[in-house]
């Protein structure tokens, strides 16, 4: 079965490179390494969809084009029942890592992160596996430096990244991207190591 690739991230010009698309940002770099090209368009599903060869296996790479929050929409579409979702992989921005930082899960509640939490309503379960790219400043003993308050959130979520922290965004987005990879090559076992390695 072809494994599903999802990078959360919102739609339209004004998003690109801001830190909610890191997920996004991520699969597209994907595409562009594994010479999956020609996203398009599909109605149905509300996403860019392009399909191809990923570390060896079959793969469908899903951007979707509704908004965060309405992720589920976008994925059901291609993920069909809880035991499809073994060969779902979604990756997504988080705000309780420090930037530089990757985390790959499987099984795990959603964080309060919107767009993940929209996929588990709709595919109506948790057991799929996840990469977390960390967003936020680094704080004491590096630990993610929270901010506080629904605006200052929104505003740092939906920022773009600032010109110091582009070359660690370059770096992490390869290494994501590397983990996706494994993950379709190797399986999570593999791409779990490497991921949460520093």
């Amino acid at each position: 079965m072809a494994l599903v690739i999802v990078g959360l991230g919102n739609p339209g010009k004004e998003y690109e490179k801001t830190r909610h698309n890191a997920g996004r940002s991520t699969v597209e770099l994907l595409a562009k390494q594994e010479g999956v090209d020609g996203f398009v368009l599909n109605k149905t599903a509300k996403a860019l969809v392009a399909k191809g060869t990923v570390g060896g296996g079959n793969a469908t790479l899903v951007l979707p084009e509704t908004m965060m929050n309405l992720s589920g929409k976008a994925v059901a579409a291609f993920v069909k029942s809880p035991k499809a979702a073994k060969n779902l992989l979604v990756i997504h921005d988080d705000l309780d890592l420090p930037l530089g930082t990757l985390k790959m899960v499987f099984g795990r509640g959603s964080g309060g992160h919107k767009g993940v939490e929209s996929i588990m309503r709709t595919v109506k379960t948790q057991d799929f596996a996840r990469i977390r790219i960390g967003i936020s400043g680094t704080g004491k003993k590096n630990q993610a430096k929270k901010v506080s308050g629904e605006e200052k959130v929104i505003k740092h979520v939906i920022g773009k990244w600032k010109p110091g922290e582009e070359a660690v965004v370059k770096k992490i987005l390869k290494k994501a991207a590397e983990a996706a990879r494994l993950f379709a090559a190797e399986g999570i076992e593999s791409a779990t190591q490497f991921a949460n390695t520093r």
